[in-house]
């Protein structure tokens, strides 16, 4: 007579809640990123009818380049998520693996140093005067400042035998999950400690800048709903970023198959979406949103000029 299968414990219906949480989290961060690349180009086509947008278009391959950031930044923790690698049963135990290896040397060392990178050159850029033969030469400095951290993550996750003299989760990027009843084995996607510490490295590095850029903006306008996007971008970004390091440092504590694990791994995502919303928001939509209510009407200003209450708050997009 066969033996029934044990009912799922209350961990596994914990795990599946941080899962679904997790994919519909990336949804609404996929619509938010589809609708500032509808706002970037929709910009780009009205500068043909209305020439004097022109001057509020010169960071639209910047704030592109951040979107598309933001994008596959998403799309990397959806191919991470217990669900796809267990679940779902579409990808082997060594394709699951690889994903997990290429998780973390892509979202800690490409997609979200580019993306944060990003943020500060807009910040720094709004309250510059900007040269448009330049954007190619500021998206080569925001890749260059990112090959370190990449460099460093490839060499963490993937040669890892010459770091063998290690404590294991200093190395782990992955467990392997057996299930009790079936026997079948999925990988369990990790944060290798060294990973935490080399992306804690930029992190510094880059709130070291951030701050001083919103100190910076902040002393040049006068506007008090733009002080307060400012102050919003600021202090979202240093605790997102200082929650995600501390949180991915914690996550070493416990094994991937525990639901304190998943909990930790959930606070990283939740504070890399929040900065990436408060991004997109004030740096992308924002800014487009007031030049297209403008119509090019608001004056060009320049660096080291007052700003006027009537200009100031779009004043991301028409410092020059």
């Amino acid at each position: 007579m066969s033996q029934l299968a044990p009912p799922p414990s209350p961990l596994f219906f914990l795990d599946t809640l941080f899962d679904l949480i997790t994919i519909l989290l990336i949804a609404a961060i996929l619509i938010l990123s589809l609708l500032s690349l509808a706002f970037i180009f929709h910009l780009r086509l009205k500068i043909r009818s209305s020439p004097h947008l022109h001057n509020f278009n010169t960071l639209w391959s910047l704030r592109l380049l951040l979107v598309l950031s933001v994008i596959f930044w998403s799309i990397s923790y959806l191919l991470r998520s217990s669900l796809v690698l267990q679940r779902l049963r579409i990808f082997t135990l060594p394709q699951g693996i690889f994903l997990c290896k290429l998780h973390v040397v892509l979202t800690l060392g490409l997609f979200e140093p580019a993306f944060l990178t990003t943020l500060l050159f807009l910040l720094n850029l709004s309250i510059q005067k900007r040269d448009p033969s330049r954007t190619l030469t500021n998206i080569a400095h925001i890749l260059l400042l990112c090959a370190p951290v990449l460099l460093f993550q490839v060499f963490v996750v993937f040669h890892a035998p010459a770091l063998d003299i290690l404590p294991d989760f200093f190395r782990r990027d992955y467990v392997i999950h057996t299930e009790p009843a079936s026997g079948d084995e999925s990988a369990v996607c990790a944060y290798p400690l060294l990973s935490t510490i080399v992306f804690a490295a930029f992190a510094v590095s880059f709130l070291t800048g951030f701050v001083l850029s919103c100190w910076r903006v902040v002393s040049m306008v006068i506007n008090k709903r733009l002080r307060i996007r400012i102050y919003a971008l600021g202090s979202t970004a240093v605790a997102a970023v200082v929650s995600q390091v501390a949180f991915m440092a914690l996550s070493v504590i416990w094994l991937p198959e525990k639901v304190a694990f998943g909990g930790a791994a959930l606070m990283v995502f939740l504070a890399g979406l929040s900065c990436a919303v408060i991004g997109e928001g004030i740096l992308v939509i924002h800014p487009i949103s007031d030049a297209l209510s403008a119509g090019g009407d608001v004056c060009v200003l320049r660096l080291g000029e007052p700003l006027s209450p009537a200009s100031s708050s779009s004043s991301f997009v028409t410092t020059r």
